[in-house]
């Protein structure tokens, strides 16, 4: 694998480069350009995503009455194909300008796209497929009554909550990204969480009902311990990928400043 990074990367213990950097400069080019074809193809099927489920939940009269209260972006999951739509979008179109502009020229662009993969998109999906999955297990009208069964095709269930895992690892293998400093990551994704919650909260407060059925079994204390839970599970899920990035990638946290 080909190292592609705004990151500086960091010499092993004999102080020599990650082989990826000795790589010939056609094999990168080749790599770069199967990279960007990816992007391109995996943005293209989240955009088909996006656009399939608000169709048919215009069109179908059980879907709408699914999107009442708040509409399909109360739903974490469409939430999650919405940011993975974009973030494979930056991701190609970083691409694109790279093989333009050359890699000095848009290093706004590739810091931006790492804290977006590093600290949403990343965590984002890895939590919506472990914790669907987990409830669905365990109570499946918890989450995804089998009512639905009837309205959303079963691809369609899995394009959402299966596959959804798949094109997030590959993204980790394909390439490296710089993380940044920790409590910076942990910050960003906790008022990325607060966000939601507060959203969650403001459509129960205004509806009477709750985004997931999960929500109306629990009291007030379970509701507030479940999404602290759940913002420490998704931390976990953030420090996971931190490891599986160094892991794969060596060093890239993003350097710190120095001090004047």
């Amino acid at each position: 694998m080909l190292y592609d990074s705004g990151c500086d990367p960091q010499k092993d213990t004999r102080g020599k480069l990650p082989e990826s950097f000795t790589t010939p400069w056609s094999e990168l080019a080749m790599t770069r350009t199967c990279t960007c074809i990816y992007h391109f193809l995996v943005m293209s099927w989240y955009i088909f995503l996006n656009y399939y489920i608000s169709q048919k939940g215009g069109r179908d009269q059980q879907k709408s009455k699914i999107f009442l209260n708040g509409g399909q972006w109360k739903y974490l999951t469409l939430l999650n194909l919405l940011l993975q739509a974009i973030f494979y979008g930056v991701a190609c179109m970083e691409d694109v300008l790279k093989r333009i502009k050359g890699e000095k020229d848009i290093k706004f662009m590739t810091a931006f796209r790492d804290l977006l993969f590093t600290t949403l998109a990343f965590p984002i999906s890895t939590f919506v497929f472990l914790s669907f999955w987990i409830l669905f297990l365990y109570d499946r009208e918890l989450v995804y009554p089998k009512a639905l069964d009837g309205i959303f095709p079963v691809w369609l269930n899995h394009a959402m909550h299966t596959s959804i895992l798949p094109f997030t690892l590959a993204e980790v293998i394909l390439r490296p990204h710089c993380y940044p400093q920790r409590k910076k990551g942990l910050t960003l994704l906790a008022l990325a969480s607060l966000a939601y919650i507060s959203r969650v909260l403001w459509i129960y407060s205004e509806t009477g009902t709750w985004v997931y059925p999960v929500f109306a079994k629990l009291s007030p204390v379970g509701l507030t311990a479940f999404f602290s839970l759940s913002y420490i599970f998704s931390a976990g899920i953030y420090l996971l990928g931190e490891k599986l990035n160094h892991w794969k990638w060596g060093d890239t946290m993003q350097p710190r400043k120095k001090r004047k």
